[in-house]
């Protein structure tokens, strides 16, 4: 279980370089004339996020094992998981941010895994939900944050990202004009 418990530090520390990086950008993103939608939504992810990390500890210490069928595959999908999720980060650049901010006259970014998917770094994040907890055994976790992840994601984030861009095209000025 103490593999398994680094394991899950290291994790939490990945996320807080995360937070840094996205702190970054978004201080970046705002002083070139981003404009940030949907702020209410960034509580209940951090809130599920850490839910996540203390859920896989704890389940972990109650009735977790390591089964090497599962937990093999696992800690391989999460390192795709997370190999994805920073070639997210460095595809979008300077416009990465767990915010929901827009920048006027920035293009959507097709290059790198978004030239495939439409939202790349949530499958990261779903597919890292599922796959910390099942390194050791975490049923109940890796169903619990997954249903969860996806009502937030689906229910909030995903429209809230897709209003924002429309309202940022909608109120473009056409090429030439």
């Amino acid at each position: 279980m103490t593999w398994y418990a680094a394991l899950v530090l290291l994790v939490g520390l990945e996320r807080l370089a995360e937070l840094v990086v996205s702190a970054g950008n978004a201080r970046w993103s705002l002083a070139h004339g981003g404009r940030e939608y949907a702020r209410g939504q960034l509580p209940p992810m951090i809130a599920l996020h850490v839910a996540l990390l203390i859920g896989c500890l704890l389940e972990a210490w109650l009735a977790g094992a390591f089964l090497p069928w599962l937990g093999y595959p696992m800690l391989a999908l999460l390192i795709v998981a997370n190999a994805l999720r920073w070639w997210c980060i460095g595809t979008l650049g300077r416009q990465w941010s767990v915010r929901v901010i827009v920048i006027p006259g920035a293009g959507a970014v097709r290059g790198g895994p978004y030239r495939w998917l439409r939202h790349p770094n949530y499958l990261a994040v779903a597919l890292d939900g599922i796959a910390l907890p099942l390194v050791y055994a975490g049923w109940i976790t890796a169903v619990a944050f997954t249903i969860l992840n996806a009502v937030l994601l689906w229910g909030f984030r995903i429209p809230a990202e897709e209003r924002a861009l429309a309202q940022l095209h909608a109120h473009a000025v056409p090429d030439g004009a």
